[in-house]
């Protein structure tokens, strides 16, 4: 039985470089860059969040972070080179959400996560399960809920709601749960209209 009211929120971290470059000497871009968190957050529409999970992935064309990327997210080289690669990670993630089934959404700031997902999964040949289920820009409901079409990162929707980040920045884990605050201020009659926009570039 699908339960409509229950969400997944997924926020990423990724391999980065100073200025934006790849060891490749490519622009780092989601053909370049790797996974190295998912951050899982099940939340009610009203933004009670019932369970969280880091989910952390050693990186494999690239293993070494780069000191800008480990300052930026504080996930520190020892942290990644613990931890499975994605091909491991994927079967942990559809695990964790097994205990919740009946899941419909699944849902990201914007529509980089998903292009990234879907990137690095056909790369591994693996994806994780949620991604069958239907995706919600959140950057959208909230636009279109606030009329606030400027600053629309995470930062500035909590600032328009007066409510300051909590936790680590450019963490997946804490960027979920800052997300999940700003449910009970978005109107979900917009949820259409953030599926079939969610085929742009925000």
């Amino acid at each position: 039985m699908m339960n409509q009211n229950l969400l997944l929120i997924v926020g990423l971290e990724a391999t980065c470089w100073e200025n934006h470059i790849a060891p490749s000497g490519c622009r780092q871009s989601v053909d370049e860059m790797e996974i190295i968190e998912f951050g899982c957050v099940i939340a009610t529409r009203s933004g009670e969040v019932l369970d969280k999970r880091s989910f952390l992935v050693r990186p494999r064309v690239n293993p070494e972070l780069s000191p800008f990327c480990q300052q930026l997210t504080m996930i520190s080289q020892a942290m990644v080179d613990a931890t499975p690669l994605f091909t491991a990670v994927v079967p942990e993630i559809d695990a964790w959400l097994s205990q919740w089934p009946g899941l419909t959404y699944w849902a990201s700031w914007g529509n980089y996560d998903r292009r990234h997902i879907e990137a690095q999964s056909m790369r591994e040949g693996v994806m994780p399960d949620f991604m069958r289920l239907l995706h919600l820009n959140l950057k959208t409901i909230w636009k279109n809920t606030t009329g606030e079409r400027k600053r629309n990162g995470l930062g500035s929707a909590l600032k328009y709601h007066n409510l300051a980040f909590e936790g680590q920045p450019h963490r997946g884990i804490d960027d979920a749960c800052n997300m999940a605050r700003l449910l009970p201020g978005m109107d979900w009659c917009f949820t259409s209209v953030a599926r079939t926009e969610g085929c742009g570039h925000e």
